[in-house]
């Protein structure tokens, strides 16, 4: 395991939250929940039936003795998060009678109501299912963070033998949420990733808005649309160490910043990486993962009120792991 996670956890461990994993039903889930527990990173919740967990526990020959298993169907819980669920979505049409049919057929939503009540401090889901459905609770329950525009989301990438970036640890975004973000919403996503980046790395974040051209090298709407975010976010975040646009290549290797932008201000030491759009950022963090054999933690979302953070639904149990240390982390910050 990369050393950057090995951090991650131990700073999971100085401060344990407790982390909702409502995907019961895979596998997966369940041999993360043990070695999440056996590594003493965060407290677990299970949601769903606790004979079925059990057994399932049994046939994969793990220990959930320290994890606590809570049961949808539960009465008081019930009671609680349904009258908590109108609450929150009487104005949207809410009824109780659906808070309730809701909570019983939508473990993804049972978990962000148990966020939502404080009954734990984060959720991780998405391990079998797609992000719209990991977003859509927690957007809806929990919303936005006081003084964010828009969730978005996030990977960390952990490259081993690399010496770019901060120590070949790397912020990339949006490569799971925003489909075709525009110049102020790219501004917006460099602020959080900013902030993503120093909470969780604990390096200065140095942002590089991506393109396929380097300081107008080509033509293009999408060359003006990184232009123009990069303007935007030096106006609206003028703290920011921020260039655009830039190659990845100018962004990221020193000397190739000298020969393609010898005035930028990242001298090719960029560590935040911002993408033009979602086709961009998802295919540049999987072929990274994939070709580059990165640990990549993600998609994580950034802007929402409590943590709730999506998985890959090709994602291994350590990957759970690596997230649910992450997502504690971020939980010790709201």
């Amino acid at each position: 395991m990369a050393a950057y996670i090995e951090k991650i956890k131990e700073k999971a461990r100085s401060d344990k939250k407790t982390v909702v994993l409502p995907e019961t039903n895979d596998k997966r889930t369940l041999i993360a929940a043990s070695h999440i527990v056996q590594e003493d990173i965060a407290d677990i919740i299970l949601v769903g039936n606790k004979e079925k967990i059990l057994d399932g526990a049994g046939w994969l020959d793990i220990d959930l003795s320290d994890v606590t298993i809570v049961d949808p169907t539960e009465p008081k819980r019930l009671e609680k998060y349904t009258n908590l669920l109108y609450e929150t979505r009487k104005n949207k049409g809410m009824t109780v009678e659906k808070a309730k049919e809701t909570l019983l057929k939508d473990s993804l939503t049972y978990g962000v109501m148990m966020v939502k009540a404080n009954d734990a401090d984060g959720m991780v889901s998405g391990a079998c299912h797609a992000t719209a459905d990991v977003l859509r609770p927690a957007l809806q329950i929990l919303r936005t963070a006081p003084g964010v525009k828009l969730v978005s989301g996030f990977f960390i990438l952990d490259v081993p033998n690399c010496d770019l970036g901060y120590n070949g640890t790397f912020l990339f975004a949006d490569c799971g949420l925003n489909q075709d973000p525009n110049a102020e919403e790219l501004a917006a996503i460099a602020d959080t990733s900013a902030k993503s980046f120093m909470n969780l790395v604990g390096a200065k974040p140095k942002i590089a808005m991506l393109s396929h051209s380097t300081k107008g090298s080509a033509k293009h709407p999408l060359v003006d649309k990184m232009v123009e975010a990069t303007r935007i976010a030096h106006e609206q975040y003028p703290n920011l160490v921020i260039d655009g646009e830039l190659q990845t290549d100018a962004a990221i290797v020193p000397s190739v910043a000298k020969a393609k932008a010898p005035d930028s201000e990242l001298g090719g030491n960029a560590n935040v990486l911002i993408f033009p759009n979602l086709d961009a950022g998802n295919i540049g963090y999987k072929l990274v993962q994939r070709l580059g054999k990165a640990e990549a933690y993600g998609p994580m979302l950034q802007g929402l009120a409590r943590p709730v953070n999506d998985l890959s639904r090709g994602c291994t149990w350590e990957d759970i792991v690596g997230v649910v240390a992450l997502t504690a982390v971020q939980a010790q910050l709201v």
